[in-house]
């Protein structure tokens, strides 16, 4: 089944506004760059092999300093709050816990998760427009990323 036969489901339900208390939950804000990567990768409720390997090649570079094992428990960690809250929770914590610097980092990083299979579907461009509000980045910024993301994954594919 291709990546893009299943719908993402709508960004309010992954970004919009939690319905309980988040402050129960704490990120770093390495954490925080975790989530909001498996948060977009996993929205089409499926992660491709592409995906899997442009979000552990982009947390080498990002968690370098860390160990394998320091590796395996910021991933338990994202995953088991995943399973506890909703999308929407863990996304807000996720956003509090980041500096305006380190959203847009985020924000590049899951534009080229989504991105990573080298097509760019309308759906995914409104859901991309949609996280990049969520997360308060500037539509230029937001644009920006998009468009370059879009050249380096897919080419002449982009919607």
């Amino acid at each position: 089944m291709s990546a893009h036969s299943q719908k993402r489901p709508n960004p309010a339900e992954l970004f919009g506004n939690a319905t309980s208390d988040t402050s129960t939950i704490e990120l770093t804000s390495s954490e925080a760059l975790t989530a909001i990567s498996v948060l977009a990768v996993a929205a089409d409720g499926q992660i491709s092999e592409e995906e899997r390997q442009t979000l552990a090649a982009n947390h080498i570079r990002l968690f370098r300093s860390y160990s394998g094992e320091q590796f395996q428990e910021l991933f338990k960690k994202v995953l088991n709050l995943s399973r506890e809250y909703s999308p929407a929770e863990v996304f807000a914590a996720a956003k509090t816990a980041l500096t305006p610097q380190l959203r847009t980092t985020a924000f590049a990083i899951a534009t080229d998760l989504v991105l990573v299979d080298g097509v760019f579907t309308q759906e995914e461009k409104e859901f991309l427009i949609e996280l990049s509000a969520a997360l308060d980045i500037s539509e230029e910024m937001g644009k920006k990323i998009i468009d370059v993301m879009s050249i380096k994954n897919c080419g002449d594919n982009s919607v």
